[in-house]
């Protein structure tokens, strides 16, 4: 019994190598998956600069050249215009989102008002709402209603605020001691005060992972301003880059060194950034 368990002893090492080897080549084979389309449109972006048929794709450009970047800025006057388009909209809705979310944060965690949780629930009921969905009414309200197409009002007006952005600031202000509210409100203190001197101080973190989030969804957003632009000159980058597509044909490798160009931001914000990207996974998660 005793050589048995020696035994059972010593085959477990092996079994621990073949568990992580499987871990492994599963975790390697995700890994494959995950960065496959970052390396097909990376490499694409090196390809020739010729109308390419779907017939004829490959997996890996046959010719490497830089041409298709010459070719991505060359090909309208407003390949710039797309990428400051995309640029304005997404600082403006940053900012908007930052403001307004983390004040009506405050008021739902700190501040008793009357339908303070009917409102709250309604918020929570609004993140439920598929994105698509809210696009019809939006459209009616801003194209036939205010006549608002081709304007930066349009492209920002409705991701201004986010019910997911006041949901999360709700959380994270709730964990703010409401002892601190108290003593400076005893000191005399407004809630404007109040709010600028001692909550946003302590909301650093929240409110850079509310920026982050919200500058890479409104950067990557195509459907929306889809809809409300017509004029080439008020194209955002991911809108500009579907007219590289043609009926019989695709401009990829232009196309493709155009979505190059415009992921750099995201790749800069992030290594620059990524500690708030990770910190963002737990916030709102835990209360207290």
């Amino acid at each position: 019994m005793a050589s048995g368990l020696y035994s059972q002893h010593l085959d477990r090492p092996y079994v621990y190598k073949i568990r992580n080897l499987l871990i492994g080549l599963v975790l390697l084979f995700c890994a494959i998956v995950v960065l496959f389309p970052l390396v097909y449109m990376l490499a694409w972006s090196f390809g020739p600069n010729l109308e390419t048929a779907s017939s004829s794709y490959h997996i890996f450009p046959t010719t490497w050249t830089l041409d298709s970047y010459k070719a991505f800025f060359d090909f309208s006057d407003y390949s710039w215009k797309w990428l400051f388009n995309s640029f304005v909209v997404a600082l403006a809705t940053v900012v908007s989102n930052v403001v307004f979310a983390s004040m009506a944060g405050y008021a739902f965690s700190k501040i008793n008002f009357k339908g303070r949780n009917f409102l709250f629930f309604m918020i929570l009921v609004a993140m439920m709402i598929p994105y698509q969905v809210t696009q019809v009414p939006l459209y009616i309200l801003f194209v036939n209603k205010f006549k608002m197409t081709n304007s930066y009002l349009a492209l920002i007006l409705p991701g201004c605020v986010t019910s997911y952005n006041i949901f999360l600031s709700k959380q994270f202000f709730s964990s703010i001691p409401t002892a601190l509210i108290e003593s400076a409100k005893v000191e005399g203190a407004s809630q404007i005060r109040i709010f600028n001197s001692i909550i946003l101080p302590l909301s650093k973190t929240v409110l850079a992972v509310m920026a982050i989030n919200t500058f890479v969804g409104t950067w990557n957003t195509f459907f929306w301003p889809f809809l409300v632009t017509s004029q080439e000159a008020m194209y955002t980058i991911q809108v500009g880059l579907k007219t590289f597509k043609f009926a019989n044909g695709t401009l990829l490798s232009p196309m493709m060194a155009g979505a190059c160009v415009s992921a750099i931001p995201m790749f800069i914000l992030f290594f620059a950034l990524q500690k708030y990207f990770l910190e963002g996974v737990t916030i709102g998660a835990v209360k207290g």
